[in-house]
């Protein structure tokens, strides 16, 4: 199987696996997978077009060069801004109004690395070329601009980091 098909089935199997569920959010998953995986220069600014469109209908900022793993899920999607440089693994969950985003100077300037199976909560920012590891719960309203190991939950501003084996468990379904 092909790793656009792949990657969109494994996009819908996080929304229940049903292509109804949210149908914009099927709709951009779709758009931005396209975009990502085309070679063709006319092609890829049709989609290019049409996800800008449907991004600002809905306020979702991820652009289509952005390198992101299979199994997205946009939780309540409206107002969640990724920065075109970050990088996010597999079985990765968005909820409403969280920021991705870089730094322009100091020790942490660049853009996130974010592993797999990591939650991100509503309103949390995640900033600075810092890496998370995999299995991360990021906590609602949190800030965060330091490394974070795999097995944690992140909590708070300044962040405090919490040691836990399957910290996303029960927040993140994946299909094996």
């Amino acid at each position: 199987m092909d790793a656009f098909k792949e990657s969109i089935q494994a996009d819908y199997f996080r929304y229940g696996g049903k292509k109804q569920a949210g149908r914009y959010l099927v709709k951009f998953h779709r758009l931005f997978r396209k975009a990502n995986t085309t070679s063709n220069p006319i092609i890829l600014a049709w989609y290019r077009f049409r996800l800008s469109k449907h991004s600002s209908k809905h306020h979702i900022e991820i652009g289509y060069n952005c390198n992101i793993g299979k199994g997205l899920y946009l939780g309540h999607s409206y107002n969640i801004t990724v920065n075109p440089h970050a990088i996010l693994g597999e079985w990765c969950t968005l909820n409403k109004g969280v920021t991705i985003g870089q730094e322009n100077r100091g020790l942490r300037k660049g853009a996130p690395t974010i592993g797999n199976q990591v939650w991100i909560g509503a309103n949390s920012t995640v900033v600075g070329k810092i890496t998370i590891g995999d299995d991360v719960l990021i906590a609602p309203n949190t800030f965060v601009n330091r490394d974070i190991p795999s097995h944690s939950i992140v909590i708070g501003n300044p962040c405090i980091i919490k040691p836990s084996q399957n910290a996303t468990e029960g927040y993140i379904t994946i299909r094996q």
